[in-house]
């Protein structure tokens, strides 16, 4: 079997991609060193390291636009190679997170009222006339964030409205469509998913204590810096109310092989989601192999047993 591990590319998460699919890789030699790993950027050469050494399957670790929002698994579908993960469809769902948001409010999910813009917007109707009318209508604190992207890059919470204009700046930073979304109180977790044997399986709840307020970069990709629970400080009931919502937005995104979803579980053990991630996190401070870990699932058995599922799938 020869298997690519594709990471880097130009997105902000550039960095995070590569440590990714490097774990990823010396995970697959140590599995299977029968195997072929190699490992390749995202750059003008890769088509023609395509052709010229077509591998059997495809492990895209890539985060961001570059990786999440379908437009690389759109090229491999194109191509004929196999791949880990999501399909390019699905993958554009679960990437926007104000259609996947309405999308689980459709189904009775429970996730917090959002609003999203545009830059356009601001410059024509006004900044300030457009904010107040948020406010007025979600209320504070806010969470403004990218609408599409990871990592926290570009979020922050805003408790007084004039912070709120900084905020936006800061978001815009990092793509053309922002937006603002209600803040819910509570403790924040994570759950991953992944498909075995024709089944969708939840892993253990990870229950995220950041430094500060907010889990934004550092504090996700700085070891020591933010303390971990798995499984998480959930009665068994908010636990499993956390695991079958996961479960809900990966099949209902009609998501594959593996996903993970994030939430904050409220004063009442209700689970409200945030957004789900179709490339998670491989790094040795990421949550998906902390769950898996804790499940005693070794990264490369499982990375290997997916490559094969993506083999026969094509």
């Amino acid at each position: 079997m020869h298997v690519l591990v594709l990471s880097g590319g130009l997105s902000a998460e550039r960095d995070v991609s590569l440590r990714s699919g490097r774990r990823v890789a010396e995970s697959l030699r140590t599995e299977r060193p029968d195997w072929e790993i190699d490992e390749h950027d995202v750059d003008g050469a890769l088509l023609d390291r395509l052709r010229d050494h077509r591998p059997d399957c495809i492990v895209p670790l890539l985060h961001g636009a570059a990786g999440e929002d379908g437009a690389l698994r759109d090229v491999l579908e194109s191509l004929g190679i196999p791949y880990v993960g999501s399909s390019a469809a699905a993958s554009r769902l679960a990437f926007d997170k104000p259609i996947a948001k309405q999308l689980a409010q459709s189904e009775g999910v429970l996730t917090p009222a959002c609003v999203a813009m545009p830059q356009s917007t601001f410059r024509e109707l006004g900044a300030a006339a457009v904010l107040d009318a948020v406010v007025d209508r979600l209320g504070l604190p806010l969470v403004v964030k990218p609408t599409k992207g990871g990592s926290s890059l570009g979020t922050a919470i805003v408790h007084r409205a004039a912070d709120l204009p900084a905020a936006m700046v800061g978001a815009f930073a990092y793509g053309d469509v922002v937006m603002m979304e209600q803040y819910v109180s509570g403790v924040e977790v994570t759950v991953g998913v992944f498909d075995r044997d024709g089944d969708v399986l939840a892993l253990s709840v990870v229950e995220i204590v950041p430094p500060g307020e907010l889990y934004d970069y550092a504090a996700r990709y700085t070891a020591g810096t933010t303390e971990f629970f798995c499984p998480a400080r959930l009665s068994d009931e908010h636990a499993v109310l956390a695991q079958a919502q996961a479960l809900n937005m990966h099949l209902l995104l009609g998501l594959r092989d593996w996903s993970r979803t994030d939430m904050i579980i409220d004063a009442e053990g209700r689970p409200w989601f945030l957004e789900v991630n179709v490339a998670p996190g491989m790094t040795e401070t990421s949550l998906f192999p902390q769950a898996l870990a804790a499940a005693e699932v070794p990264v490369g058995a499982l990375i290997a047993e997916l490559v094969e599922v993506a083999v026969e799938r094509s």
